[in-house]
């Protein structure tokens, strides 16, 4: 599916060692030791994967299987439940996948065709607001041919399809554990994944063992793991330097990433990763508050923002400067932001809002996240707000909830303007526009273009990823959102990972997706 220009932009991906250990020298005979420990600030919101399109995937993709999948190295999706799948038609509108034989869940129950079926019915019925049913636009429905064979009907072409069914949002579900119409409420989990769910403590820890019943592409290097989830990262580095976990896994601020770099008293026995990352953040405007509806003031706000002085101030060698939805490293990835605005201007600014008749400082309130992306959002706003509030064009108010909270506020549209990351779905550009446009999106604030959406469809039609017509349909898009400034990217960053120097597989354990696969974990029996 992909070509060679695809495949050099989606390989930036691939994990890079910065130190001369993770996994080099490992002995496998190290299995079957104590469980890996594992801490992250990403806490799953939900443990149904009907309700999910964020960081629960994290979870899911170590417990749940999908029909394909990324295994460590692979740029484009390779088969895991799925025996084998393709596109049966010349307009890529029917899909084909057919089962691995004597599939089950854990619970022993049968994975077969019509629960592939149930699975994807149930995300489009029960249609959480920005929940997984935004990936399923072009799905028309399902159908089964016995046991083993599925074919997803599209509504148009779009060659990305196999991407979406590589997604944790498709996990494969048990129809008797997961109803159609609602969301399942006893708090358990049931997959066919790597590892089962053996107990979970909401925002504290989950238990993984190693599933006897597996049957996939994973191949486990540990037989158990632990996720502990702290509410912040300074509470998480403290946990890996005393040795209760071994790994960390998201959220490290750039201060903790150097100062684990070093090598200084209280860091002796630590190791620590850096991946290519294609994470962004960038701030979403809500058409629905008086002020952010305004073109002018996003345009404003767009000109004002000095994305150097964020990534300098808050993320030191830990994050770049974005001007584009589309990160460095993934084909058709422009710099339309800054050739619009240029640099900083507050001049500029000004005039932009005298032009409006807009004389007085515009009051806006920035909502983020304080637990999903690390300890440094609340810096990273606060200087934003420094910026804006400087310019005295601008008032700004900060508030800040808690995951769960923030999540159901700006689903219900209640935020003027809220910070968002992103990690990718998948390594295509299309997966860092079409997520965000639409009536149904991720963000729960809807963002209708038709001139994206064009620009979608025609892309959609090219199994080749790499060529220059997709290319020139998605510069025309970011145009769009230039133009719009409903969305205002702002930094890229990089993943960085800390282990103990015990811990192999740390460079194998990002996916394309930046999702940890947890398998690649596994002590050292020794140097």
């Amino acid at each position: 599916m992909f070509n060679r220009t695809m495949l050099r932009a989606a390989a930036a991906l691939a994990s890079i060692s910065l130190v001369a250990g993770c996994g080099l020298f490992s002995d496998d005979d190290a299995e079957g030791a104590k469980p890996v420990v594992v801490g992250t600030t990403s806490a799953p919101s939900t443990l149904d994967p009907a309700a999910a399109w964020d960081g629960s995937w994290e979870l899911y993709r170590n417990v749940f299987q999908t029909l394909l999948s990324f295994p460590t190295g692979s740029t484009s999706p390779q088969p895991d439940a799925a025996e084998n799948c393709k596109f049966t038609d010349a307009t890529n509108t029917a899909y084909q996948c057919k089962l691995r034989e004597n599939l089950t869940f854990s619970n022993g129950h049968k994975l077969d065709a019509a629960a592939v079926k149930h699975t994807v019915d149930r995300i489009l019925k029960i249609n959480v607001n920005g929940g997984p049913s935004g990936l399923l636009g072009s799905l028309s429905g399902v159908e089964t041919q016995g046991d083993r064979t599925v074919t997803f009907r599209l509504t148009k072409a779009d060659a990305t399809f196999p991407f979406i069914l590589a997604t944790p949002a498709m996990s494969l579900v048990d129809p008797a554990e997961y109803p159609l119409d609602k969301l399942r409420e006893d708090g358990k989990l049931t997959g066919s994944g790597p590892y089962t769910l053996e107990s979970y403590t909401e925002g504290s820890e989950a238990l993984l063992k190693k599933n006897a019943s597996y049957n996939g592409f994973a191949d486990r290097k540990n037989d158990a793991v632990t996720i502990r989830y702290f509410k912040d990262s300074e509470a998480m580095v403290s946990a890996l330097k005393s040795k209760t976990i071994d790994v960390t896994n998201r959220g490290l601020t750039a201060e903790e990433v150097t100062a684990l770099q070093e090598k200084k008293s209280g860091n002796e026995g630590l190791q620590v990763v850096e991946t290519v990352g294609s994470d962004i953040r960038y701030l979403v405007f809500n058409p629905k508050d008086p002020a952010a509806a305004k073109l002018p003031v996003r345009r404003a706000i767009a000109q004002v923002v000095d994305r150097e002085a964020l990534v300098s101030q808050v993320y030191a060698g830990t994050a770049e400067p974005l001007y584009s939805m589309i990160p460095k490293g993934i084909a058709s990835h422009t710099t339309s932001f800054f050739d619009t605005f240029g640099d900083p201007d507050i001049d500029k600014a000004r005039e932009i809002l005298q032009d409006a008749g807009i004389d007085e400082p515009v009051e806006l309130t920035f909502w983020f996240t304080t637990d999903r992306y690390g300890s440094a959002t609340a810096r990273e706003f606060a200087e934003l707000k420094r910026q804006l509030d400087a310019s005295k064009l601008f008032k700004i108010t900060l508030q800040g909830k808690p995951w769960k909270d923030f999540q159901e506020g700006y689903k219900n549209g209640k935020y003027p303007v809220f910070g968002r990351g992103w990690f990718p779905d998948f390594p295509d550009p299309d997966n860092f526009i079409a997520p965000f446009v639409g009536k149904n999106n991720a963000l729960g604030t809807p963002y209708e273009s038709s001139e994206i959406a064009e620009q979608l469809t025609l892309s959609r039609r090219e199994t080749d990823r790499g060529a220059l017509a997709v290319s020139k349909q998605f510069e025309r898009a970011q145009e769009v959102l230039v133009d719009d400034v409903r969305l205002l990217p702002l930094w890229q960053g990089k993943l960085h990972i800390a282990a103990s120097e015990e811990i192999a597989g740390c460079e194998r354990a990002m996916d394309p997706q930046t999702i940890m696969q947890v398998w690649e974990l596994h002590r050292k029996a020794s140097w």
